[in-house]
Formats: C-alpha cells, structure tokens, sequence
C-alpha cells in the first residue's frame, strides 16, 4: 500500500476551487500540465510510501499516538513552486497558525521509525492545483525558465488575490494512495480526532 497522512477540506471550500480550476485550466492545457481533480484535493502532512499491513499496523498506532488541538485554515493567494521563473507546481495558499505546526511536527516525529526521511524545513501548507514536467517542487540543477504556466500567470496577475474561505479541521486522515492511468485514487484507512 502507497500511504499518506493528510486532512481534508470542507466542502464549500472544495466546491470554490472546482469553479475556480473550470476559470483556469484552459490557460495552461492539459498536454503540457496535469491538473488534479477537485475531489482529490487536500492538505498532505506526510508522505509513507509503500507499506505492507503489518507496518501499516505500526503507523496507525504511532498516529493514534499524537494529541494535537484542532486547527483553523484560510484557503487564499496562490503560487508556484520553485519559482515564478521556473514553475513546476501551481499551488493554491493555506494560512495557519501555531496549531498546525505542533500537528504537522508530531506527524513527522511519530513517522520518523517508519520513513526514510524527515522534514528539514518546516512545512509549509498549500494545495497542489497542477504539476508540470516532474512535478517535484525542491529546487533542481538545471533549473530554468518555463512557459508552461505563463498564459496562467498573465492570466492571474489580472485578478484579484483569489479566497477561497475558512474551515476548522477537526480531524486527520490515514490515506492509501493507489496509482492507474486516470490518476491517483485515494482512500481513508484511518481517522485520527482533533481535540
């Protein structure tokens, strides 16, 4: 099983994106970018990777394990990761406060045991909206500048910042990801509560 710790977003927030992509997409096309689907959409704190169901096991109890409170989110702004100039993800802003820090730290420490790496920046929270060539968001050698997301810059400039609303997470999510040709299909193994 390819897992993944994420939380998910409300509904209203899901269904303003959804309009939001229909505005967009066509300024950057699907031949030169893959656009994710509106139900696919939420806030990733940890990629496992592959995991068989005794180390799933493992994971769920270390996830049961972390106390953290709930957390307030504001979906609004966007950009592109590593930059402007050279643009492989486009990503809508998520604002947080200290809450989602202590969550996404916990996250990462109980995991620590089961992934081959840790975070070594703090994380920022942000929703991926469209990946271009490797999609990787780091920093590369070689990095140069790109088109693919140009008529989509312009595009955006011409607006205003985009806010898409809040929401309270209440809960957290132990994902399984499965891979086919139309994409990625996820599921929920596990809910792990908020107090």
């Amino acid at each position: 099983m390819r897992l993944f710790v994420a939380i998910d977003i409300d509904e209203a927030i899901r269904e303003r994106l959804t309009r939001f992509l229909e505005g967009v997409r066509g300024f950057a096309p699907a031949q030169e970018v893959r656009w994710v689907r509106p139900e696919s959409l939420h806030l990733t704190l940890k990629f496992i990777g592959e995991a068989g169901p005794e180390r799933a096991e493992q994971i769920r109890r270390a996830l049961g394990a972390i106390r953290a409170r709930v957390i307030d989110f504001s979906f609004k702004g966007y950009g592109f990761f590593p930059s402007a100039k050279a643009p492989r993800v486009f990503w809508i802003g998520v604002q947080t406060g200290l809450n989602f820090s202590t969550l996404a730290g916990g996250v990462d420490a109980a995991l620590a045991p089961f992934t081959s790496t840790r975070e070594r920046a703090p994380y920022t929270p942000h929703l991926t909206l469209a990946r271009a060539g490797s999609g990787r968001p780091q920093r590369g050698p070689g990095d140069a500048p790109s088109a693919r997301f140009q008529k989509l810059q312009e595009k955006l400039a011409g607006l205003a910042e985009p806010d898409f609303g809040t929401m309270t997470a209440r809960e957290f999510f132990l994902y399984e990801s499965k891979l086919s040709p139309a994409g990625a299909e996820y599921r929920k193994i596990e809910r792990f509560a908020l107090s």
